[in-house]
């Protein structure tokens, strides 16, 4: 498996988008800095993922993702790929029995499927709109991450990167 977290909320990001030619469209933009964080681990092979979302990204809220993904995939024993980041390799991290972390060499994103899945889920909900409230923001996150867990095919080919086929 591999796991990550992405930082969503109501700044909004303003690209590319098509129009009649002629036509200069009009992009909405606000500078509202208030955020969820979407923790997700995703099994490539099997096209599953289990995810939460969660106000910050520390160890407290790693150790609650951690508890989760024990949980759910308790029949199996969890190798998960993980960045360096400073509460994946705190001290106060509570690792589940069937769960070990391996750490990816740093500065690597590119070798992270979970990235792909952030990438999916910004470019189909979050790009060119504004969000009222951060209860908004978390229903168009949870709403995506629905869709991407309703399509096991799909989410294989986005996250079945070649670095974890060795792994079979």
């Amino acid at each position: 498996m591999a796991a990550d977290e992405g930082r969503f909320g109501r700044i909004g990001e303003v690209h590319r988008c098509w129009c009649p030619k002629g036509i200069r469209p009009t992009v909405p933009k606000q500078q509202v800095r208030q955020y969820v964080y979407a923790y997700a681990a995703v099994a490539p092979a099997l096209g599953k993922m289990t995810c939460l979302i969660l106000p910050h990204a520390n160890t407290k809220m790693m150790n609650l993702f951690l508890q989760q993904v024990s949980v759910e995939l308790a029949e199996y024993f969890i190798v998960i790929q993980v960045d360096k980041a400073s509460w994946h390799r705190s001290k106060y991290l509570k690792i589940p029995e069937n769960i070990r972390l391996i750490y990816q060499p740093s500065y690597s994103p590119q070798l992270m499927p979970v990235e792909h899945i952030w990438e999916e889920i910004r470019e189909k909900h979050f790009y060119n709109h504004v969000y009222n409230s951060l209860d908004v923001v978390e229903e168009v996150l949870c709403q995506g991450l629905l869709e991407l867990c309703s399509e096991p095919q799909r989410l294989s080919s986005l996250t079945f990167f070649p670095h974890l086929r060795l792994l079979l």
